[in-house]
């Protein structure tokens, strides 16, 4: 069982999931990346949930304000058209239901996983750094808006053989 591919559908089904009940617009998939550091960001919303437990790191959503203005017009059925409270308040609560979703079948293979409270960003010309050593980036378009997914992850223990329910699972990282 590999750790990456468990994370991406993970992270395609959640997107899936939580767009078709809170948000409307088509979704289009735009490519999966493996990055070592993220790179400089102009004018963007960057959403960040940490990950503890049996393996720990971080999820974040980052998006332009013009898509973080729509989320929270589609979340709060009104008009956002510039980045307010409650617009960073959108994207931190999006984050927390896509990354809480990939948590909560990630658990089924990697044990108990807990999650912490977002931190939103917004701002321009600025630069993003985790001490974890490799990010999973996947890429998707909401209606013409892209949106990354960044999820980092890496044993908390020393053995990635873990056992869970009925049986062992042997994780490939």
């Amino acid at each position: 069982m590999n750790v990456q591919n468990l994370i991406v559908s993970s992270l395609q089904h959640s997107v899936m999931q939580v767009f078709s009940t809170m948000l409307t617009g088509d979704i289009e998939f735009g490519g999966l990346t493996m990055e070592n550091s993220t790179a400089d960001v102009t004018d963007r919303v960057v959403s960040f949930i940490g990950i503890a437990g049996t393996w720990s790191g971080t999820g974040s959503v980052t998006c332009s304000p013009a898509a973080a203005c729509r989320v929270c017009s589609q979340m709060l059925m009104a008009d956002y058209t510039s980045v307010t409270e409650e617009v960073l308040d959108a994207v931190a609560e999006l984050t927390n239901m896509i990354i809480g979703n990939v948590k909560s079948d990630l658990e089924r293979h990697l044990g108990p996983l807990g999650l912490s409270i977002p931190t939103v960003v917004f701002g321009r010309n600025f630069k993003t750094k985790s001490a974890s050593a490799e990010w999973i980036v996947e890429r998707f378009q909401w209606d013409g808006e892209e949106i990354l997914l960044r999820v980092s992850l890496r044993p908390s223990e020393k053995s990635v053989v873990e056992t869970h329910g009925r049986g062992v699972y042997a994780l490939e990282v």
